[in-house]
């Protein structure tokens, strides 16, 4: 069953605080040779394309969380992930843009020398720690440890969760799943296929698809085996809720498909085929640790029937290009 009243839900999102950070609306366009090569209509959002650093994903869900942090006084700002992570590398460009201080407490794994993110992260004067844990739940006590001392010298922090993946975050992918279906009114999505990293995305994207134009399948696919299923089922519930707008929301409607190889941030065979099927046919690249395995699992799901012929289905680019050259300069054999 649909969301009651897309036109109440648009003006309950219009209530919430929001900072035009980005470059919005994304472009949206066929895949012309790929779409030849697959036997499927492949349409692409290019989320890459968002504005600030190298874009990405994340500043949608900046532009309210953010406008958050303003409307109470902040002017700091904490928040944490890999330490290639896009997410990280966006909070800093778009607290620069605001003149707010950003901290980053990035976990001590992956490719953590000054490469990649790391690099814009220092041209962007940002104060990056670094926490040697895997449990996020002790690298979120770093950040508690590091907010009680901001405020000791006098500071005010906001504190970001991992990806911006909370129901205020959610709302940024609402708005884009209304920004897709006007930008394919003509040609509608018979299946939309995003990144989950964090599952805030998934989550904006699968609520507004169900609010905007419900019949369109929303897939995820897993770039870790963290258990997304609960992750993003929660959050859809719980932004839901903070719009107020009436949703039958059932676990059936979060669909998941992992490919993730060997793990988190481990280059894999098939994302790098994907990589590569990319770059070749279209000239547009994604990255080995999201975007490439997204796209590999897009492909499985062509190949397993999920993804029938001739149907119209739409890739969300959430970005990632400042990880890929440091990532494969530590795993050249998949070049």
């Amino acid at each position: 069953m649909a969301c009651q009243s897309n036109s109440f839900a648009r003006k309950r999102i219009e209530t919430f605080p929001r900072i035009s950070l980005g470059m919005f609306p994304t472009p949206l366009h066929r895949l012309e040779r790929l779409s030849r090569h697959i036997n499927r209509n492949v349409y692409i959002k290019r989320d890459d394309l968002s504005g600030l650093a190298l874009g990405g994903n994340k500043v949608r869900k900046l532009e309210f969380l953010l406008a958050d942090a303003v409307n109470k006084g902040c002017d700091t700002v904490i928040t944490t992930g890999g330490a290639q992570s896009n997410h990280a590398v966006l909070t800093a460009a778009c607290c620069n843009k605001l003149g707010l201080s950003p901290f980053l407490v990035l976990k001590r794994r992956g490719v953590y020398g000054m490469k990649g993110n790391l690099i814009i992260n220092a041209l962007q004067n940002a104060n990056v720690r670094f926490a040697d844990f895997d449990d996020y739940s002790r690298v979120y006590e770093k950040i508690d440890e590091l907010a009680a001392e901001l405020r000791l010298s006098g500071k005010n922090p906001y504190v970001i969760p991992v990806g911006g993946s909370v129901p205020l975050g959610c709302l940024g992918y609402v708005l884009c799943a209304l920004e897709i279906s006007l930008q394919m009114k003509e040609t509608r999505p018979d299946h939309i296929v995003c990144c989950t990293g964090s599952g805030g995305m998934h989550a904006g994207i699968a609520l507004g698809a169900k609010i905007f134009f419900e019949g369109t399948k929303v897939t995820g696919i897993g770039v870790s085996d963290d258990p997304f299923e609960e992750t993003v089922f929660g959050l859809m519930k719980q932004t839901a809720a903070l719009l107020n707008v009436p949703c039958d929301i059932k676990a059936s409607d979060v669909r998941l498909h992992f490919c993730f190889g060997e793990g988190y941030a481990v280059p894999s065979k098939e994302g790098m085929a994907a990589v590569k099927l990319m770059a070749s046919t279209e000239g547009i690249l994604l990255d080995p640790v999201y975007t490439g395995k997204a796209f590999a699992g897009f492909l499985q799901l062509c190949e397993n029937g999920e993804i029938k012929e001739n149907e119209n289905v739409l890739f969300v680019h959430s970005g990632g290009a400042g990880a890929l050259f440091a990532v494969l300069e530590q795993y050249p054999d998949y070049i």
